[in-house]
């Protein structure tokens, strides 16, 4: 094939990349093939009418000179996800034929000219500023939103995501109103004010809105209700207030709702009604209450629900049962009571999190089955559940598993041992009860986090039986409360160690030198032991520890050489005398930047006056 651009790329080739130059000098635009080459479509007639050169990592802008806008019979370019870094040009209006545009996330900037507006045969727009930017790149005038849409009477999908228009709600949806074909409208962060106006609800065949992360600081109109085709609501993070309107849940062909992190919204489900179609249902971070009505068994297709951090209480229905298509539950931090459904023709689900509620009952009852094969992640805790034969479900792909601070009791449950891809276990603050080898459960190879404490186990170890090397990289290890005598010789091998709590174990005599030099070491809490001093020699300095609590052994000086901590609690030990001279002196323990917030010497036996580098503190609180 051969195509009579001269040339449409300068290609610069390399071992394994080709480097694409925007430099498009186009001297005739007729092709001599009906055939498509590296992103050019052409017609029967050999006229380019497709440019494809999106995800190019192109970096040369162009200008109103482009021999790209001689492409009169274009009717799609693509030039979204490349490196422009230069202002729109207004000579796209030349490109009359165009039906589809986008240049989404190409690092364009400033001005979105309003020439755009004369693309009158326009179907698909995308105009978005790159994600995740601290500002907008991008803007429309409020003076020029009306006119750059106002002859786009054609289009169904209009993305303006990531930019800025600073129009209140009457402004900008009367703005929108000739747009009746409009199907799909993403407003997404485009620094929109309130209210949200009922006008948008004469769009009747918008079945796509997305206006998340705008500040309309009002409610939801209840005519947005009207909506007869709408598939998608997404409204999360727009300061949302007053009730969300119940009937918006019984639209038959809504299938998504993102109405998160509205901290002042309020609402309930209906009891009589819920749409079937629901897919995606997420109401986190807002103060909807009430229950979860029975019917939500009927909403089969349910594949998300998100109600985490919000008022819901009750007990869960157990027509949770009948949906088969979930695959992500988050129910936690609510108030929700009584036992946990059975979720076992859940096939797909990955991912569960009852924690921070009031649930009761055996979780042997809820998981033990071989329907969830393909569980992930399972956080339990915060919760009253009990049981004594406690057997873990069959997962071999779960990765997370948290029942902390619940009543559970019995033995250790060995079936945990079976979970071989288990990076995070946490078991603390339970009523589990006799002995626990390490060495077994550091056959978990890709372990991570360990919580064991508070329970009423005794841990070992036998350093004879496990080769150090293979211990499995520990990077947070809680084993507070499990009757150890000395420091548990592995920790000497755990270079990627951050977080260690051994607090109320019965740990005799002097703290070794080695546990300085575990590099990433920030936190270390060996409180309630019986320990009396620090080995020698130590480090100079201690760089990362940011938390360190000593308090209620019987250590006879402080430690002065780390000068990041946060927290400090060296209370209810056995110093004596004055403020240590390291304390008065060392000009960096607490520097003009000080981030110190707690130090706490309370229950020793000290006098004296406090260092005057304790004023650059300004959030210490000193005990």
């Amino acid at each position: 094939m051969r195509i009579t651009l001269l040339p449409l790329f300068s290609f610069i080739l390399c071992y394994y990349c080709i480097y694409i130059s925007f430099q498009i000098t186009v001297a005739s635009a007729k092709c001599l093939e009906d055939q498509h080459l590296f992103g050019v479509t052409c017609d029967s007639e050999g006229q380019v009418i497709g440019l494809d050169l999106s995800e190019e990592d192109i970096s040369d802008g162009f200008d109103n000179s482009s021999s790209l806008f001689s492409l009169e019979h274009l009717q799609k370019l693509n030039l979204a996800y490349n490196l422009f870094e230069t202002v729109i040009p207004s000579g796209f209006n030349k490109l009359v034929m165009l039906n589809y545009l986008n240049f989404s996330h190409s690092s364009f900037k400033g001005e979105i000219p309003v020439e755009i507006s004369n693309l009158t045969n326009l179907i698909t727009l995308d105009i978005s500023g790159p994600k995740h930017a601290i500002k907008n790149a991008l803007k429309i005038n409020n003076q020029n939103l009306q006119k750059f849409v106002q002859n786009l009477t054609k289009i169904r999908q209009l993305y303006l995501e990531d930019i800025t228009l600073t129009s209140e709600g009457q402004e900008w949806s009367n703005a929108l109103l000739p747009l009746r074909e409009l199907q799909m409208l993403s407003l997404y962060k485009c620094d929109l004010a309130g209210p949200l106006d009922s006008s948008l609800s004469k769009l009747r065949n918008l079945s796509v809105i997305i206006l998340d992360r705008n500040n309309f600081s009002s409610p939801v109109p209840e005519t947005f209700a009207n909506f007869q085709n709408l598939t998608t609501l997404s409204l999360s993070d727009c300061g949302l207030t007053g009730t969300f309107p119940q009937k918006i849940f019984q639209i038959g062909t809504l299938s998504v709702i993102d109405i998160t992190y509205n901290s002042n919204l309020h609402g309930s489900f209906p009891e009589i009604q819920l749409s079937g179609s629901l897919q995606t249902l997420r109401v986190s971070f807002t103060n909807f209450s009430g229950a979860i009505p029975h019917i939500i068994g009927k909403m089969r297709h349910l594949y998300e629900l998100d109600l985490s951090n919000s008022q819901f209480n009750g007990t869960l229905p157990n027509s949770f049962s009948n949906l088969t298509e979930l695959s992500y539950l988050d129910l936690s931090f609510n108030s929700f009571t009584g036992p946990i459904p059975s979720f076992s023709m859940a096939k797909n689900l990955n991912h569960i999190d009852l924690s921070y509620n009031s649930l009761s009952g055996e979780v042997s009852s809820s998981f033990h089955s071989e329907g969830l094969l393909n569980l992930v992640k399972l956080d339990l805790s915060f919760n009253s559940i009990n049981g004594k034969e406690f057997t873990i479900i069959y997962s071999s792909v779960l990765e997370s598993l948290d029942l902390r601070s619940n009543d559970l009791s019995g033995p250790f449950p060995k079936s945990i041992l079976q979970l071989g891809s288990l990076y995070r276990l946490d078991l603390s603050s339970n009523k589990f009860t006799g002995s626990v080898q390490l060495d077994e459960l550091f056959g978990l190879t890709s372990l991570s986090e360990l919580h064991l404490s508070y329970n009423d186990l005794s841990i070992s170890w036998n350093a004879l039986n496990y080769d150090l090397l293979s211990i499995p990289k520990i990077n947070v290890l809680g084993l507070a409360s499990c009757n150890f005598k000395t420091f548990p010789s592995f920790l000497i091998n755990q270079s990627e160690l951050g977080y260690l709590d051994l607090s109320d174990n019965q740990i005799h005599g002097i703290v070794p030198n080695w546990i300085w030099k575990l590099p990433y070491l920030d936190t270390l809490k060996i409180s309630h032991n019986f320990l009396t001093n620090f080995q020698r020699p130590m480090k100079n300095h201690i760089p990362n520890l940011i938390l360190l609590d000593f308090h209620n052994n019987h250590f006879p000086h402080f430690l002065c050489n780390a000068s990041n901590l946060q927290v400090l609690d060296l209370s209810i030990n056995k110093i004596f005398g004055t403020i240590p001279a390291c304390l008065m002196t060392i000009n960096d323990m607490f520097p003009a930047s000080c981030v110190a917030r707690t130090l706490n010497i309370n229950g020793n036996h000290l006098h004296g006056p406090l260092p005057k580098s304790l004023s650059h503190c300004s959030s210490l609180k000193v005990c």
